[in-house]
């Protein structure tokens, strides 16, 4: 049944479209791109993370689940039990109680913004630049009997105009501000929505304090990361912090939860190893991407699967390979998780 419905994801997100073209054309920018440095492409990087997204969801989602995000692992628990425990921080944090209005930034097809709906009974409006994102967020959210208390915007989070000043009791926005060409104008636009006292919870991928710029090694999985992940750049945890002060934010806390208390698993075990985790998907393994690009490739030859989706995993195999050397060098890290509040 997964596989059924992954082949009718692909076919409702490519649409007769040529996907090995598209994965050229964005290996071409992303390539150019991370070659020239942030700031000095001649691409819309909003539109090149648009694609990153409208290329790789389906396959994305049923890889690693309906919330597309990183969380601080236990092994006594599965992946999803980690995202969910992950989830139920970020709850508490921002301190929700039934009946506010939450905005939920770069809202992928969502997975966390169904669990906010459920657990906390607020109403959540669904920011996203990534139309079938959308589209599958709205299938979901009606399949799970939570259509009813989400509100779309499918807009790019950097001008949220359609959006009126001081909207939302709370926002969050899981990896999502990360994409951001300009971090402190998209925290401007995000301040822009909140009330006066609104809480704001972020999780952002971040180089740590162990990158190294003079470090070639370094620099290189730096830059296949940018290309992998679609970004602009890739920040420092006082970069993020510097951000959000000059947007108004006052920063309550912020740090890396890999970091955390007790028995822990790195972060990106589950795309390295079956340990650390209950029940780790094969297809999440170097040998199982591997082997799902060899089985794409013969489903592509009788026309099972569109052309190209062999192309579309190996984009993402190299992306996952990217993530395993940044958390096992200690130089990246997908969980700098922050709070911050709207000042009254």
């Amino acid at each position: 049944m997964r596989l059924a419905r992954l082949l009718k994801e692909v076919k409702r997100s490519y649409r007769g479209s040529d996907v090995t073209r598209r994965v050229r054309s964005f290996d071409d920018r992303t390539g150019l791109e991370t070659a020239e440095g942030a700031g000095a492409s001649v691409f819309d990087h909003a539109e090149t993370a648009n694609e990153y997204y409208a290329l790789c969801t389906a396959f994305m989602v049923w890889g690693w689940g309906e919330s597309l995000h990183f969380a601080p692992l236990r092994p006594d628990e599965s992946l999803e039990q980690s995202k969910a425990r992950h989830q139920r921080l970020m709850i508490s944090k921002l301190e929700l109680q039934q009946g506010m209005t939450v905005i939920d930034v770069g809202c992928g097809v969502g997975g966390p913004m169904r669990r906010v709906v459920r657990e906390a009974g607020v109403r959540v409006t669904g920011v996203n630049i990534n139309e079938l994102q959308l589209e599958m967020a709205k299938r979901l959210n009606t399949e799970s009997g939570v259509d009813h208390m989400v509100d779309y915007e499918a807009c790019n989070f950097m001008d949220m105009s359609a959006i009126g000043d001081a909207t939302f009791d709370r926002g969050y926005a899981i990896e999502s501000t990360c994409h951001a060409p300009d971090k402190q104008r998209a925290f401007e636009e995000i301040f822009r929505v909140l009330k006066p006292g609104a809480l704001l919870w972020g999780q952002e991928m971040c180089l740590t304090e162990q990158f190294d710029p003079d470090d070639n090694r370094h620099q290189a999985i730096k830059l296949d990361l940018m290309h992998g992940i679609a970004l602009n750049d890739i920040a420092t945890f006082k970069e993020v912090n510097h951000a959000l002060t000059e947007a108004g934010f006052d920063v309550i806390e912020g740090l890396d939860r890999e970091v955390t208390d007790g028995p822990s698993t790195p972060w990106y075990q589950p795309m390295e190893s079956r340990h650390g985790t209950l029940g780790n998907a094969l297809h999440r393994l170097p040998w199982g991407r591997k082997a799902l690009i060899a089985g794409l490739r013969a489903a592509e030859v009788v026309r099972l699967f569109p052309q190209g989706s062999a192309e579309v995993v190996r984009l993402l195999d190299r992306t996952a390979d990217a993530y395993v050397a940044g958390g096992k060098t200690g130089i990246f890290t997908p969980l700098y998780c922050f709070l911050a509040r709207k000042p009254l």
